[in-house]
């Protein structure tokens, strides 16, 4: 996939931090794309440590952080109520949506939505 746009889910993040490899592998040479909500969500974590914060603050910088937009405000809308999906997920879904590129996440809820490019990775 080398040279590949994807959007980035905050779990996936996550697991990248906590040193996954089969993570880094995919997402090594990707531009990734991150929904504000993403970034909020790395940021409030309560237990974060400075370093942590900075390592956290570096990743996102590397990153194109995708705002909320009018049109991902309506797809938002519409995957919440069509398909009962948490606030923040139902937004990085849209973001995925919006910009016509796969979502990396290992989310399961998110595999009902339809015509939605995911990229799916199996935790278990």
């Amino acid at each position: 996939m080398s040279g590949s746009n994807l959007v980035v889910d905050t779990n996936i993040i996550l697991y990248l931090f906590q040193g996954d490899r089969l993570i880094a592998d995919l997402l090594n040479e990707q531009h990734i794309y991150i929904s504000f909500i993403t970034e909020l969500e790395l940021l409030s974590f309560k237990s974060l440590s400075a370093i942590e914060k900075g390592i956290v603050k570096s990743f996102i910088s590397e990153c194109t952080i995708i705002d909320i937009t009018p049109g991902i405000k309506s797809m938002s809308i519409e995957l919440r109520k069509t398909y009962a999906l948490k606030l923040p997920d139902a937004i990085v879904a849209a973001t995925a949506h919006f910009l016509n590129m796969p979502l990396v996440t290992a989310d399961k809820a998110l595999k009902r939505v339809e015509d939605l490019n995911i990229i799916l990775v199996d935790r278990e």
